[in-house]
């Protein structure tokens, strides 16, 4: 971790302990080194520090692009493993960089549904997940967050002391069987594989 990524890290697991009974589960299910994806649903602005916590070692997140024209966020994000991407349709640059990444060993954080919930339901997985995991082969570890909608809805200005809890799940392997064809309904079909897994998880402690 460079300074600056270590400082948000440990800031973010300061928050989580004292604002919202942050609680990991099955950490130990975790893939700590090599490439690896990391998918999770997508509640609220707190999902990815909360997300990120679970895991030991840095990893790389994706970020609304106009985020960098904020002054100071801009400067900071690219330091902490923010890689900026178009909301205006699918961002190919922002796909092929996670895939740079993944094939340079590191982990990085995907939100199959594309975007925050509007109600805290799950939502259709998008077919990037499925893109970048048939151009990586990348393990996937499948996470769901609860309590994050509660503390900060989309379209809410103010946070709210709510406890949040992860789940870690399984890890996912994909055959070259499951890979094979590497077209837009195979990369669909992916992506809703991990959003089934990611359904599954249960807050079971």
């Amino acid at each position: 971790m460079n300074f600056w990524y270590w400082l948000g890290y440990n800031l973010s697991k300061l928050a989580g302990k004292f604002l919202f009974h942050y609680r990991a589960l099955h950490r130990e299910r975790m893939i700590q080194s090599g490439p690896v994806i990391l998918a999770a649903n997508h509640q609220s602005y707190l999902d990815p520090p909360l997300l990120g916590i679970a895991s030991d070692r840095a990893i790389y997140f994706l970020a609304r692009k106009t985020l960098m024209d904020i002054p100071v966020l801009g400067w900071l994000l690219p330091r902490i493993n923010v890689i900026p991407v178009n909301q205006e349709g699918a961002d190919r640059s922002a796909l092929k960089a996670l895939v740079r990444i993944l094939r340079a060993g590191e982990a990085v954080l995907v939100f199959p549904e594309g975007a925050r919930t509007l109600d805290g339901n799950l939502q259709p997985a998008q077919p990037g997940l499925g893109f970048v995991i048939a151009k990586t082969r990348a393990p996937v570890v499948p996470m769901r967050i609860f309590g994050s909608h509660e503390a900060w809805p989309r379209g809410s200005n103010r946070i709210r002391l709510h406890p949040i809890t992860v789940v870690v799940g399984e890890p996912i392997r994909f055959t070259e069987a499951e890979l094979a064809g590497a077209d837009k309904i195979v990369y669909a079909r992916l992506s809703q594989r991990v959003m089934e897994e990611i359904a599954r998880l249960k807050i079971d402690e």
